[in-house]
């Protein structure tokens, strides 16, 4: 039985997500569509969503150009809402789960944009 892409990319993202739980931290997590890109910070018990941000938000298509969600701008866009969503609700540290994804393009971008903003993983 082989796996398709998507298939393989939740299987990464499962083995991630059984690390970070060990960690008891909150955690950073993204989502990327073709068109979007959506990130959450989501409690260390895996309860509850503390904050989210995507480039389907009214207040972040502004931050972008041309209102095309799946750039690295707007994904950059996106990372810096999210810290300071984040640091709002009184988060400082997380751990980064990219979902199985690469480190590169967007998520790579999301990322960056976090730890600018103040945001420490």
């Amino acid at each position: 039985m082989s796996l398709n892409k998507n298939d393989q990319r939740l299987r990464r993202s499962r083995q991630t997500r059984v690390r970070i739980a060990k960690q008891r931290v909150a955690r950073l997590t993204v989502f990327r569509s073709n068109s979007h890109i959506y990130a959450s910070v989501i409690s260390d018990d895996g309860a509850k969503v503390l904050a989210s941000a995507s480039t389907a938000e009214k207040g972040v298509r502004a931050d972008y150009i041309n209102g095309k969600g799946g750039t690295a701008a707007a994904a950059a866009a996106v990372g810096k809402r999210i810290a300071e969503k984040a640091k709002a609700a009184g988060i400082e540290t997380v751990a980064f789960d990219r979902a199985g994804y690469a480190y590169h393009g967007r998520v790579k971008a999301l990322a960056e944009a976090a730890r600018e903003a103040g945001l420490k993983f």
